[in-house]
């Protein structure tokens, strides 16, 4: 008696899997391209919320009201909000983020120059991060409940638990200072990083310190999760060797949220080292933010938030079609 399984043309669900995955990808498209309009949009209202400007910022410590009405009146400052976000908008379109108020420098020229310090950063502690924390993650999976597992789990909370500003004053005070092992700051050494590797040694690690002991964590706990699975008791019986078990069915339960978290985490290298670069006076682009901040400079703000904006969106959609292409689903066929 044929089934209702044996009767289905041969063929189907592929073409059904493929059609689900298309409008998946198609949707989450649109939806990020709707979050970049979103992001331009309310990058715009919050710098035009912010108090001050660069007119009275430049008019000096006692402005004088007409020399602010003359200055606003040259930057265009007293034209309407919506003038001015209608030519900003379509500038971003054709990669044109403005002009500094307080430079006359492009602002795009302020991007470049701080993306290959902070992309150094970000390179580095990304290189080092997949294969310790992958490794960790591993490890603790394999000795569940033993020493190695236990050692692991409670050195990754702890130092999970210092934020990177303490544990930088720490790494500082320690190896610079007290030891004079590595250089406690980047002056002097320019923006090319990697000429001096002794100054990326501390950012690096005060960087590396966290995401490795949440993607350790986390990988530990799929694979903990696959290994005591149905599959993977019955690869056991079936004489399947240990290892292959481990990397070929196990680790790949755990790829979908580890490279989530990597998106996350690059994410927040690119976006988020404010606080790493001020400590360690690294010209990147949280330096170049906390300048443009401090000196009113909205253009320069409004385009390292759309950057980082656009970042976020796009490394978060590649995230998702990743962990949609690894999550078995069902339906599929053997």
């Amino acid at each position: 008696m044929r089934t209702r399984w044996d009767s289905a043309p041969k063929g189907r669900g592929t073409r059904q899997t493929e059609h689900g995955g298309t409008s998946f990808v198609t949707r989450r498209v649109v939806l990020g391209a709707a979050q970049t309009a979103a992001v331009v949009l309310l990058v715009f209202a919050l710098t035009e919320a912010l108090p001050g400007d660069a007119a009275v910022a430049l008019a000096g410590d006692q402005p004088d009201p007409a020399r602010v009405a003359a200055i606003r009146e040259a930057m265009d400052l007293d034209r309407p909000a919506y003038e001015r976000l209608t030519d900003w908008a379509t500038g971003l379109l054709h990669g044109d983020f403005g002009t500094s108020l307080t430079s006359g420098r492009p602002v795009t020229r302020y991007i470049a120059d701080g993306f290959g310090p902070t992309l150094t950063l970000a390179a580095l502690t990304l290189a080092l991060l997949v294969p310790l924390g992958f490794g960790l993650g591993v490890l603790a999976a394999r000795q569940e409940g033993g020493l190695a597992d236990r050692l692991i789990s409670s050195v990754t909370l702890a130092v999970y638990a210092v934020p990177e500003f303490a544990l930088g004053v720490l790494l500082v005070t320690v190896l610079a200072l007290k030891l004079a092992w590595l250089p406690p700051t980047a002056v002097g050494h320019g923006s090319d990083l990697l000429a001096h590797p002794a100054v990326l040694v501390l950012p690096v690690l005060v960087l590396l310190s966290r995401p490795v002991c949440s993607l350790s964590r986390l990988v530990r706990a799929g694979m903990v999760d696959a290994l005591a699975s149905p599959y993977v008791a019955h690869a056991r019986r079936c004489g399947v060797p240990g290892a292959r078990v481990r990397y070929a069915h196990a680790l790949p339960n755990a790829l979908a949220p580890a490279a989530q978290q990597l998106a996350r985490t690059v994410d927040w290298l690119l976006c988020g080292v404010i606080v790493v670069e001020a400590l360690f006076v690294i010209p990147g682009l949280g330096t170049v933010l906390l300048n443009a901040v401090a000196e009113r400079d909205v253009p320069v703000v409004q385009g390292l938030a759309v950057v980082f904006g656009v970042l976020t969106v796009l490394l978060n959609l590649g995230a998702d079609l990743v962990a949609h292409r690894l999550t078995p689903r069902a339906g599929v066929a053997a």
